[in-house]
């Protein structure tokens, strides 16, 4: 069966795809999502600030919000770990099923992410005397 995610010179040829254009897949696919990762992290935290209101008026000091901002930080260096699964799968030779499915794996990242900021976020609001 072709490859329909190769250039049809490629095809013909049986050449593998580049490490290039499989990176450039990557980043156009993975980077277009992150900012709704973002989103979805933020508003956990935001949803535990407003629901602890107004105790968790003690986060707004320097402290607490150097460790959200660290974990913010922390929490974007794991969704690259994104990139090492999708380079293999699109380097396995199943390129074509691997662009229809890997959007499973955004999901279950950003559950998996929503999750460790609520318990991360109840930590810091408790910390802070908000809890």
């Amino acid at each position: 069966m072709p490859d329909e995610t190769k250039s049809p010179a490629a095809r013909e040829s049986g050449e593998r795809p580049k490490f290039a254009d499989l990176a450039g897949d990557a980043i156009r696919y993975w980077e277009l999502r992150r900012p709704v990762y973002n989103l979805a992290l933020f508003a956990v935290v935001v949803a535990h600030f407003v629901a602890s209101w107004p105790a968790s008026r003690a986060i707004l000091t320097r402290d607490p919000l150097l460790v959200l901002f660290g974990l913010a930080v922390l929490a974007n260096v794991a969704y690259c770990a994104a990139y090492a699964i999708d380079l293999f799968a699109q380097f396995s030779g199943m390129r074509a099923e691997w662009a229809r499915w890997r959007w499973v794996v955004l999901l279950i990242g950003s559950a998996f992410a929503a999750v460790l900021a609520h318990f991360c976020t109840l930590g810091v609001l408790s910390g802070a005397g908000a809890g």
